[in-house]
C-alpha cells in the first residue's frame, strides 16, 4: 500500500489548551452552559431522536452532583431574533432534559436580564438563546449581559464551535472563567489525535452528494491522508474524472478539473484515490428499484450508479484493514435503501473489525453508524457536522479559539 511521509501532519502541532470542567471546583458556583439540544422533532413537536440532549448530560450531571446552580441554553432550528414562536421553543426539550436527569427542568422564556432563581444542586434551561436579538451576530452588550449570569461559563456544544455567536463565542470572553464541558474536551481531544499525529496509514472516507460541498476537506486530505476513499455523487464525479461513463447519475461535470487535481495531487505523493471497478446501478433511487451490478465500464446511458459493487466493497474494506487512522465522514452509496447499502455495509464492518483509531462525523455517517450497530466499535463518534469538517480542515474554530484566549485567565 502506498503511503505518505509521515512527517506530514494536518495542521502544525501545538497542544490546544483550553481549562476543562472536571479541573474546576464548581460547588456552590453559578454554572452556565452553552449545550447542543438542536434535536429532530415531528410535526407535532415531539422529539424523535434525542442523541445529542443524551450528550449533554454528563456536564450538566457533574455540575449538579458538585453542587452547582446550573443554566443551560442551546439553539432550536432558526427562529426569527426576537421572537419565540411554537416551532421553537425548548419545551420538549425540558421535558426529556427532566426525564433523563430525573429531576424537574424548569423552562425560563426571558433570561438575558437575569430576575431567575436557581440553587445549587438545581437546573434551568434557558430558552432557544437564537431567539435574542444579536445572539447570530455575537454582539458583544448581549454576551456581556449574558455572561454577568454565571461565574463559570462551560462549551460544551462542539456541534457550533465553528460559528462566534453570543453564547459559543463572546460568553467566553467575558465570563469570570471559561472552560470546555466534558463533550467538547472529548471532541477536541479526538478531533486532535486524528489529525495532529495520526497513527499510519491514514485512510479518509468522504462520502456525499456533491464534490462542491466538500471541495475544500478533499483538497485538504490530499496533501495529507495515504488513501481517500470517496463515495456518492462525489465518486461519480471521480470516475467521470477519469474518463468512464456514469450514464444518469448523480454528478458535477463543471467540477471534474478539480477532482482530476486531487487525484493528480495523491498520485504525486505517492498516495490513492480508490475508484470503483464495479457499481451498483438502478433506472430510480426508490426502495422498489432494481438494483444491478456491473463492472464500472457496463454503466449504460440510462443507469445511475447507486453503490459500489462488491468486488470494489472488498477492496476498500482491505484498505481500512490496514489503515492506522480512519477519518469518516460519508456513506458510500444510497444505503437508506437495503439494495444500494452493500457497500457502506461493509465499509462499516471492516470499521468495526479494524484495530484503528477511527473518529466518524457528520449526519449520515451518523445514521449509517446506527443502522449497522458499529457505535460501539468506533473510535469516537463526533456530535458535529460543519465543525467537525472544518477541524479537519485545519481551520481555527472561533469558539475553540475563543476558550484557549482564556486558558490563563
Amino acid at each position: 500500500m502506498p503511503c505518505a511521509s509521515r512527517g506530514i501532519f494536518f495542521r502544525t502541532i501545538t497542544i490546544m489548551r483550553v481549562k476543562k470542567l472536571t479541573n474546576l471546583d464548581v460547588r456552590g458556583k453559578r454554572v452556565f452552559i452553552r449545550a447542543d439540544l438542536n434535536v429532530p422533532q415531528d410535526d407535532a413537536g415531539n422529539i424523535v431522536e434525542d442523541t445529542r440532549i443524551r450528550a449533554s448530560i454528563p456536564s450538566i450531571q457533574y455540575c449538579l452532583d458538585h453542587g452547582a446552580a446550573v443554566m443551560v441554553t442551546s439553539h432550536l432550528g432558526r427562529p426569527t431574533e426576537g421572537e419565540v414562536s411554537a416551532d421553537d421553543t425548548l419545551m420538549p426539550v425540558a421535558v426529556r432534559l427532566g426525564q433523563l436527569l430525573g429531576k424537574p427542568v424548569h423552562l425560563v422564556p426571558d433570561w438575558v436580564d437575569g430576575g431567575f432563581e436557581v440553587a445549587p444542586g438545581e437546573i434551568v434551561l434557558l430558552e432557544n438563546c437564537r431567539c435574542n436579538k444579536g445572539e447570530k451576530k455575537d454582539n458583544e452588550e448581549l454576551a456581556r449581559k449574558m455572561a454577568a449570569l454565571c461565574d463559570i461559563y462551560v462549551n460544551d456544544a462542539f456541534g457550533t464551535a465553528h460559528r462566534a455567536e453570543a453564547t459559543t463565542h463572546g460568553m467566553a470572553r467575558f465570563a469570570p472563567v471559561a472552560c470546555a464541558g466534558m463533550l467538547m474536551g472529548a471532541e477536541i481531544d479526538a478531533l486532535s489525535k486524528a489529525t495532529e499525529n495520526p497513527a499510519r496509514p491514514l485512510v479518509a472516507i468522504v462520502g456525499g452528494a456533491k464534490v462542491s460541498t466538500k471541495l475544500t476537506i478533499l483538497k485538504t486530505l490530499a496533501e495529507k491522508v495515504d488513501q481517500l476513499i470517496v463515495g456518492g455523487g462525489i465518486a461519480n464525479t471521480f470516475l467521470l474524472a477519469s474518463g468512464k461513463r456514469i450514464g444518469e447519475s448523480l454528478a458535477e461535470p463543471e467540477l471534474v478539473k478539480e477532482a482530476q487535481a486531487i487525484m493528480d495531487m495523491m498520485k504525486e505523493r505517492g498516495a490513492e484515490v480508490p475508484l470503483p471497478t464495479d457499481v451498483v446501478v438502478a433506472d430510480e433511487v426508490s426502495a422498489l428499484a432494481r438494483a444491478n451490478r456491473i463492472p464500472v465500464d457496463e454503466v449504460a446511458p440510462h443507469d445511475r450508479i447507486l453503490d459500489v459493487g462488491p468486488k470494489s466493497a472488498v477492496r476498500l474494506a482491505d484498505i481500512i484493514a490496514h489503515a492506522g487512522t480512519i477519518v469518516w465522514n460519508g456513506p458510500v452509496g444510497v444505503f437508506e435503501h437495503n439494495q444500494f447499502a452493500g457497500g457502506t455495509k461493509m465499509l462499516a464492518s471492516a470499521i468495526a473489525h479494524s484495530e484503528a483509531f477511527t473518529i466518524a462525523g457528520g449526519g449520515d455517517t451518523l445514521a449509517a453508524i446506527a443502522k449497522f450497530n458499529i457505535a460501539q466499535d468506533v473510535g469516537y463518534i463526533s456530535t458535529g457536522g460543519g465543525a467537525f469538517l472544518e477541524f479537519m480542515e485545519g481551520k481555527k474554530l472561533p469558539a475553540i479559539a475563543a476558550l484557549e484566549e482564556r486558558y490563563n485567565g
